[in-house]
């Protein structure tokens, strides 16, 4: 284990949902685990009135329910023991003042100069006056010791993002600016670089000669639930696609890095961003399609239409399911097409990647031995059931040439006996460590951006004639088949179980 510097972390935001849910279970798996620094304090800041003792209550119901462990009485004695909470306006500089004075006692106890972590759990219009109250508190001045991180929408299109990043680096240094995407910080993510590159078997066979397409689906069972005023106004392209399946797509794509070093594999990302091939305007209709649920039964219950949810506008033509055809124009990808896939109240819930490798050049079996042939399949589980599974032809027992396909399977719970640690348990303790990899640079957010623009003017151009197009408990409208389909192809659905 690394021995980290004592370390404030700041929370902006800290009576808010995300903190109670993800963050703060997070610092307290790391705490269990001995990660933290033996000097630590989470410094909570929020509008909302509370003292210590009421905040401590707040976020240990989130951990009782949100924590991958059961909280237990000693250790969070112990840990709360690291809180403070302060109310503040965080539009006032006055409130940053003080901030400062409050982390220079911190300084004084631990007779130090800790690292200190702004973490912006807030509402995105609250990012850039923050950010400049920070500037002007000098909160931000040692590059070294202070970070800042913002969590996602990094921008509502390519001009806002860009006039963000433009804002950030205005008063803070690039390395100092960490954009977090949780999904990044999950283990079968993170084991894509280790399965290509740290295995001689995969990698030569990684690119057109062998790989007939990819499909990336990340199917979600619920509708928007609490986020409806939130969701109306993003929709599934930018809240899914820019960051999260598009993150996916550069790890799958990315060229061998000369290095693990944190720039080096962001370089690699950056690539195969700006290596994908630009969609016209007129190509929009057959390379992207939207959709939008009605009401429709799963698991033997009604669930409403989307446009019947809490937040939605009784006319909105906001897209809950997005369907993307993409093709990477580089010496390795050229002409193989990734299939994306996304959407709310599909059937299942979770993550997959399947690479399907091209057929076999001549079949030489007779043609009652192939009737159940399938081409080779690479099939990389994220959630909820983290694994890899490999599928190819075997002879069936009997008298007779027979060939059906198997599987090798690797699931990460059965192989290491051990529960993988939550995305935000990664991320938090990478950004402790000064570690970006896993962050998105300002250069990868605004060629991400990019990729999509030409589908939002169009669809913001066009209103959609036929929301709802799929009822809820379906894999979307029929144009998604479609969209496959006219290239010889079909969707693999996926078949883990829910939890």
């Amino acid at each position: 284990m690394k021995e980290n510097e004592p370390t404030v972390i700041i929370i902006f935001g800290a009576g808010g949902d995300l903190t109670q849910r993800k963050l703060v279970p997070a610092l307290y798996n790391l705490y269990l685990d001995g990660w933290l620094p033996e000097q630590f304090a989470i410094l909570g800041l929020d509008r909302k009135e509370m003292d210590k003792e009421a905040f401590c209550q707040h976020l240990r119901q989130g951990i009782d329910k949100f924590s991958r462990r059961k909280l237990e009485a000693t250790t969070w004695q112990e840990f709360a023991h690291h809180f403070t909470y302060v109310a503040a306006d965080l539009t006032n500089q006055d409130a940053y003042d003080d901030l400062a004075h409050e982390l220079g006692t911190f300084n004084q106890q631990w007779s130090t100069h800790a690292q200190h972590i702004f973490y912006l759990a807030v509402s995105p219009f609250l990012i850039e006056p923050i950010t400049e109250h920070l500037h002007k508190a000098k909160l931000m001045q040692d590059r070294q010791r202070c970070r800042m991180v913002v969590e996602k929408p990094f921008g509502h299109d390519l001009d806002s993002a860009q006039a963000l990043n433009d804002t950030l680096t205005h008063f803070f240094d690039e390395s100092q600016i960490f954009r977090i995407d949780h999904y990044l910080g999950k283990e079968t993510v993170q084991n894509i670089l280790a399965f290509r590159f740290a295995n001689a078997l995969f990698e030569p066979m990684w690119d057109r000669r062998y790989i007939d397409h990819v499909q990336i689906t990340v199917a979600e069972q619920v509708g928007v639930g609490h986020r409806g005023g939130y969701y109306d106004h993003a929709g599934a392209l930018r809240d899914m696609i820019q960051n999260h399946l598009l993150q996916i797509l550069c790890l799958i794509a990315m060229e061998p890095p000369v290095s693990f070093a944190a720039d080096e594999i962001r370089n690699k990302k950056v690539d195969v961003l700006r290596a994908i091939r630009p969609i016209r305007s007129e190509q929009v209709p057959e390379t992207a399609v939207r959709g939008q649920y009605g009401s429709g039964w799963m698991n033997g219950e009604k669930k409403r239409a989307y446009l019947e949810e809490e937040g939605v506008a009784e006319n909105s033509n906001t897209e809950a399911f997005v369907a993307l055809k993409l093709f990477v124009d580089n010496w390795r990808w050229q002409d193989v097409p990734f299939y994306l896939r996304t959407g709310k109240r599909l059937p299942v819930h979770g993550s997959q990647v399947v690479v399907t490798f091209r057929p076999v050049p001549h079949r030489s079996f007779p043609e009652t031995a192939v009737e159940t042939w399938r081409s080779n399949r690479l099939i990389i589980n994220i959630q909820p059931e983290e694994g890899i599974r490999m599928t190819f032809q075997a002879k069936r027992p009997g008298p007779a040439m027979r060939l059906s396909p198997v599987h090798l399977d690797f699931a990460y719970q059965e192989a290491f006996k051990t529960a993988s640690p939550e995305a935000y348990e990664t991320l938090l303790l990478d950004v402790i460590e000064g570690d970006a990899t896993l962050f998105m640079r300002a250069d990868q957010v605004e060629a991400s951006w990019k990729v999509i623009m030409p589908v939002l003017e169009r669809w913001t151009a066009n209103p959609p004639l036929d929301f709802p197009n799929y009822p809820a408990g379906t894999w979307g409208p029929e144009a998604a088949n479609v969209l496959i389909a006219q290239d010889g192809r079909s969707w693999l659905q996926p078949d883990f179980n829910n939890h």
